[in-house]
């Protein structure tokens, strides 16, 4: 699809992360939390108002790869796969 708007992209980032043991905890106001349990609770917030700015992905990103220990590059070819 080419074109998928901004809510959809969202969601579908929530997606991706529950492929990585992610689960939404959590669905208040324009926030949807997430988090992943293992030997330490780590927990995400991905907004769901407005267009998610770069910063915020890249926090998303970052916060996730040093939580699972990998490189953000890795994670970004487990969640996208090569095409980017």
């Amino acid at each position: 699809m080419l074109f998928e708007t901004t809510q959809r992209r969202k969601r579908r980032l929530a997606g991706l992360l529950e492929r990585l043991g992610y689960e939404v905890t959590r669905q208040t106001g324009s926030h949807m939390g997430l988090t992943k349990v293992a030997e330490v609770e780590h927990r995400i917030t991905v907004p769901r108002h407005g267009t998610l700015k770069v910063g915020a992905l890249k926090s998303i990103l970052k916060g996730a790869a040093q939580h699972l220990g990998i490189g953000r590059d890795e994670l970004i070819r487990e969640l996208w796969g090569d095409a980017r």
